[in-house]
């Protein structure tokens, strides 16, 4: 199997690592990549992932079989589609499906639509409305941005004149969704989907809040836990019958169903668990801690997606724990700078720690320099969440860079359930 990786960042680096493994895999190719992938495949760097035309090229000349798409760019532009239509075997979605993601408005109409339960909302297009809104309701909201936003298109504040500051800014390109501020714990739930039927991936957690204590303004993640000790057993069943049933049912009955990943962005409240956001791929850092637990070859695993045989597939639930600590540029998630040199010591030997590089790069003399906001996810597994943090910590000092930082408390700082 020749698989076509699309994306650069550390999600990427850790398919990339995946299918590596894979006894299938006889070729493996990253548009555009990074240092990291680099390094266990070939990087296509002048590959744009949102260019049909240059990926469709680039699977002709390199013989793909498979291409996985990793980012939500891509994906909205409708790479999917332009790959089927070359009868180029593709894992996600069609550009329909993906609104799912690209559109927070379509999400929450389909959510309404479907029963699936979420936070009370409103859809706005025009400022003077919403500031009327704003200004006379006395509960506490959230802002989004309706379309993609890395992360970063969510405001939660009590001060009005920075939700109007977003607002006024976001009405000028885009629509916003105002929905009712939730209280409890988030957690990502990942679907693996063949088109017709579908498996439900251990559940993991994102600290999405700059700072310890889950402080400051959002990232796109700066670390995250894979299984979550707070997502019980009797948890999963309600979250199986209350938010995956009617979702997968709405999927299928709306036209929307797909080969690939759905995500869903859970925040559970005592009310139970409510959709926050859909995601139509896998997460990032989720992704990075999700992979190393799974005990399935990718090459077989993608082989079921795209031939919607996962029912036949056998998964067998983690016996271990990941944690993931992302190392990010200084001034992150504001303006950061790029190029800096870093000194990288990767632990010999050990597959209890693994390094996953984001936006990387080499120089023409070889040396790796950061290119980006967040720049690596070093991931630590244990038999329980304690050991699984203290690898991860251990190492992250080995990762060195003008100006590095990250969260002290990945793994640490647990929610309580209720």
């Amino acid at each position: 199997m020749r698989v076509l990786i699309l994306g650069n960042g550390a999600r990427e680096h850790a398919l990339t690592w995946k299918f590596s493994k894979s006894k299938r895999i006889s070729a493996l190719f990253v548009a555009p990549g990074n240092a990291g992938t680099g390094e266990i495949a070939t990087n296509l760097p002048d590959v744009r992932p949102t260019s049909a035309e240059e990926v469709i090229q680039a699977c002709r000349t390199q013989r793909v079989d498979l291409v996985f798409v990793g980012p939500e760019d891509p994906l909205a532009v409708g790479i999917v589609d332009a790959l089927q239509k070359e009868k180029i075997p593709v894992i996600g979605p069609s550009a329909k499906s993906a609104q799912l993601e690209a559109s927070k408005a379509f999400a929450k109409s389909f959510m309404m639509r479907n029963n699936v339960p979420t936070a009370e909302h409103r859809t706005f297009t025009s400022y003077p409305d919403l500031e009327r809104f704003l200004t006379s309701t006395t509960k506490r909201v959230v802002l989004k941005k309706s379309g993609l936003a890395a992360g970063k298109g969510v405001v939660e504040s009590g001060d009005l004149k920075e939700l109007l500051q977003f607002a006024r800014r976001t009405l000028q390109e885009d629509q916003l969704v105002v929905e009712e501020f939730l209280e409890g714990f988030e957690t990502s739930i990942f679907v693996l989907c063949d088109g017709s039927s579908y498996r439900v991936l251990p559940p993991c957690m994102d600290y999405k809040k700059a700072y310890d204590g889950n402080r400051g303004l959002n990232t796109g993640g700066m670390g995250s836990i894979c299984p979550v000790p707070s997502v019980t057993a009797s948890l999963m069943n309600r979250i199986q019958n209350e938010v995956i049933n009617p979702t997968m049912e709405g999927l299928e009955k709306e036209g929307l169903t797909y080969k690939g990943v759905l995500y869903l962005g859970l925040m559970i409240t005592k009310e139970g668990p409510k959709v926050l956001e859909f995601n139509v791929r896998f997460g990032d850092p989720e992704t990075q801690v999700l992979l190393p637990l799974l005990s399935n070859d990718m090459g077989n695993l993608a082989e079921a997606v795209v031939t919607g045989s996962l029912p036949q597939l056998p998964f067998d639930p983690p016996d271990k724990t990941a944690v993931g600590v992302v190392i990010a540029a200084p001034g992150y998630p504001g303006t950061y700078p790029k190029g800096l040199p870093v000194e990288l010591e990767v632990p010999k030997g050990s597959d209890c720690t693994l390094i996953f590089h984001a936006a990387t790069q080499r120089d023409p003399k070889g040396n790796l320099n950061t290119n980006g906001g967040r720049c690596f996810t070093v991931v630590g597994i244990g038999k329980d969440i304690f050991e699984a943090s203290a690898k991860a910590y251990e190492v992250v000092p080995r990762v060195r860079f003008e100006g590095a930082w990250y969260r002290k408390d990945i793994g640490k700082l647990l929610p309580h359930p209720f």
